[in-house]
């Protein structure tokens, strides 16, 4: 006996094999979900669970009603309920009173997006210990704090929550492809008697038949294949998902919260722990009250995080992350994710690893915090040139050592060098775009200024396991000038740069003068200069610094880039944006850019792929840059890993350097040390001594180092690294020693 269902376009009836004609395994199959089903029957988790629980946003909102809906172990919310959401024929249970709630869904019918979405696979709950109404979901990547009407309620959404958790793992996703039936076939009767009708010849209807019945076959193994490549990618994501959270709360103390196990044994399958209330519970809901409103809130959709975050290390997601490449068809050597991201393949592993530290040394002494109105008030009627700013203002590198952190994404200039060389020169131009964009990163926070180098003081940055060698130079004093000259593997970096700056009350705007250049060993150069900064509330409020502007990437062959740096307003809820294109020599766009400078880059190939209007901009982006992760151990000035090692002295470093070196400065090394009273007399000392830098410059001082061209910029003449393995700094003078009248005689 066969069931059939009449097609809804045409006299096609789709017939369904009886029982009898499965084969073992589907049966077993079909058994095995039939369990799954009875079991979801006797918990009682068939029926899907929606309510309003309150939800907290922000301080300036606090708690907001949401409608929930738990179904198929994932729950959503929206600001108000959805009535696309749940079908008339579906039955579900209301938690909370039913008035207010049914009151809410009468007046809901116009259609919200829902606002967020928390798979339950890779979350885990906790209760309040003081309110018994209150409690919290955890996933990888944020908080959730609920509260509902009454105690009553929050057991019983707890009890549903861990409920639905429980059966994910009893029916994996792979299951689903079982539902497709392989010997599925098509009836012809009604178009047979249909062209009968019309005298059709019997041989034509036959040749009909076996056509449609071919057409119906590979369709039909279309779909079967598109089914068990979807379910497989969403298999591997959810993996992902939950080794991600794993990873996150892989450095969270235990007293804290005890976030979910998962096995990777198998995939579908895991171990997790069942909710559980701690007496930290409220130390958590104090510590985590997240400041986010409820439009940001929607931070799950973007997969390509799952893919590029640097926090999945474990061995157990090589194959996982594999397997997604395939699936996503990723071939390019150059748009290979995981190198975009570490930028580690690209190192040169002839050399031996440098452990670096991780943290600034722990302070001596206690510091003491300086207010700017009294520093002011105790310097009325003094000679400002000569008022010196103590050491609180400063953060523990100096200006010199600031221009190698715009080295820190070097990775991305070595993966330009690579691209060229195969051929790519968008590849190329983009990875580029994406360097100078990396410079503007560890500036977020950042509100203490670098120390102002001497005159003549110079730094060196020798990473061989990044495969570069820095040196920059203090060339002028008077208009301030440093200079820097980098190289690294098939590419050279260098420029020169001189601030101008407007005081505007407030704010202080920073205006860069200056050409930064970079040139490939196979001739190829790009040219761009940096961006404006301004800082802000510099009086009253909370200190902070923005780029604004246009940045324009000139290059000698194929492509250039202009980007704009957007300026933030004062109700900006997107901040740190840039967008802009790569054109060809034609002036046609070929490659569009976006993203933000403290955090990602991304790309599109084409014109316009970004502007369809209601369409987010990343969904078909590519990941070109991602910064890197802040250190855990965070101070008041905000070094990003990468700057907390450039004033370091490892090892056998110091015999090396020069006297000039900014790593033996003494008031910048005793601000890196917490002795705050030795760095101010040492600051005091050096810039009165910093005071004769232009009666040097007049008596015909030179810079040792750096030479100007042509056209006024300063370039590296060599020697440097030679007079290192020599060690021959007989032409260096003692700059950070007391002052003498030699120090003319000797640079001149």
């Amino acid at each position: 006996m066969r069931v059939k269902e009449m097609h809804p376009l045409c006299c096609i009836s789709l017939e369904s094999p009886g029982i009898g004609d499965r084969s073992p395994m589907e049966s077993s199959a079909r058994s095995e979900i039939r369990t799954v089903a009875k079991v979801r029957t006797e918990t009682g988790s068939e029926v899907n669970v929606a309510g309003v629980l309150q939800k907290w946003t922000n301080y300036g909102k606090g708690w907001r009603s949401r409608w929930f809906l738990l179904r198929n172990g994932v729950l959503s919310y929206s600001r108000i309920r959805r009535s696309e959401n749940l079908s008339a024929s579906e039955e579900f249970r209301v938690i909370g009173n039913s008035s207010n709630q049914f009151s809410l869904i009468e007046n809901g019918r116009k259609q919200n997006k829902t606002v967020g979405v928390v798979h339950l696979k890779v979350s885990s709950f906790r209760e309040s210990k003081s309110d018994d109404r209150r409690f919290y979901i955890f996933t990888a990547t944020k908080t959730l704090h609920l509260r509902t009407d009454s105690g009553k309620d929050r057991v019983a959404w707890i009890e549903a929550l861990v409920s639905a958790r429980s059966l994910i793992s009893l029916r994996p996703l792979s299951d689903k492809v079982a539902l497709i039936q392989n010997d599925a076939s098509i009836s012809t009767k009604s178009l047979r008697d249909r062209l009968l009708e019309d005298g059709v010849s019997e041989v034509l209807i036959k040749d009909c038949e076996q056509i449609m019945q071919s057409e119906f076959s590979e369709l039909q193994g279309q779909l079967k294949l598109f089914y068990e490549e979807r379910f497989s990618l969403i298999d591997t994501l959810r993996q992902l998902e939950v080794a991600n959270a794993e990873a996150v709360t892989s450095g969270i103390h235990d007293d804290h919260f005890h976030m979910m196990k998962h096995e990777m044994s198998s995939p579908g399958h895991g171990k997790y722990s069942e909710c559980s209330t701690t007496e930290s519970s409220d130390d958590i809901g104090k510590q985590e009250l997240e400041e986010v409103s409820d439009e940001d809130e929607p931070s799950f959709f973007d997969t390509k995080d799952y893919f590029s975050d640097s926090m999945v290390s474990s061995d157990s997601l090589i194959e996982i992350t594999d397997s997604v490449n395939k699936s996503l068809k990723i071939g390019n050597r150059c748009d290979n994710v995981e190198r975009m991201q570490g930028g580690q393949e690209l190192i040169n592993h002839k050399y031996p690893h440098i452990d670096r530290r991780k943290k600034l040394p722990d302070p001596i002494e206690k510091e003491k915090g300086v207010s700017l109105w009294s520093m002011i008030k105790d310097n009325v009627g003094k000679d400002l040139t000569r008022v010196c700013l103590p050491v609180y203002f400063n953060e523990p590198i100096s200006s010199l050592q600031k221009c190698f952190e715009d080295m820190e994404y070097s990775y991305l200039l070595d993966r330009a060098y690579e691209c060229g060389k195969m051929g790519s020169s968008l590849m190329r131009i983009m990875n580029v775009a994406a360097f100078a964009v990396s410079g503007y990163a560890s500036s977020e926070g950042r509100h203490c200024k670098p120390f102002n180098p001497l005159l003549g003081e110079t730094y060196e940055a020798e990473y061989p396991d990044k495969g570069i060698r820095f040196f920059s130079e203090k060339v002028s004093h008077h208009p301030m000038l440093i200079a820097c000259h980098c190289e690294g593997n098939g590419w050279k970096f260098w420029g020169d740069s001189n601030i101008r700056s407007k005081f505007r009350g407030r704010s202080i705007q920073l205006d860069p003068v200056g050409v930064l250049t970079l040139e490939f060993d196979d001739g190829e150069i790009f040219q761009w200069s940096k961006v404006t900064t301004t800082i802000y509330n510099l009086i009253l409020g909370k200190v902070y610094c923005d780029h604004h502007g246009t940045m324009h990437i000139q290059g000698n062959r194929q492509h250039s880039c202009k980007l704009k740096f957007k300026e933030q307003s004062i109700l900006d809820r997107n901040p740190h944006q840039v967008q802009g294109f790569v054109e060809d020599v034609m002036g046609n766009k070929v490659a569009t850019l976006l993203g933000k400078w403290d955090d990602s880059m991304y790309y599109v190939t084409g014109d316009g792929a970004t502007k369809q209007k209601g369409c987010n901009p990343l969904s078909d982006a590519s990941l070109l840059w991602k910064s890197s992760k802040p250190p855990t151990s965070l101070t008041r000035y905000n070094l990003s890993s990468f700057a907390i090692t450039l004033n370091e002295l490892t090892p056998g470093l110091q015999e090396k350097l020069p006297p000039t070196d900014s790593r033996l400065r003494p008031d910048q090394r005793h601000l890196e040390n917490g002795e705050y009273e030795k760095a101010n007399a040492e600051k005091l000392r050096l810039e009165r001594r910093q005071r004769m830098s232009r009666k040097l410059q007049e008596s015909g001082w030179k810079p040792r180092w750096f030479h100007m061209d042509g056209n006024g910029s300063y370039r590296y003449v060599g020697g440097y690294w030679v007079a290192r393995e020599q060690k021959k700094w007989n032409e260096c003078p003692h700059i950070f020693d007391d002052f003498s009248e030699d120090l003319t005689a000797n640079t001149s």
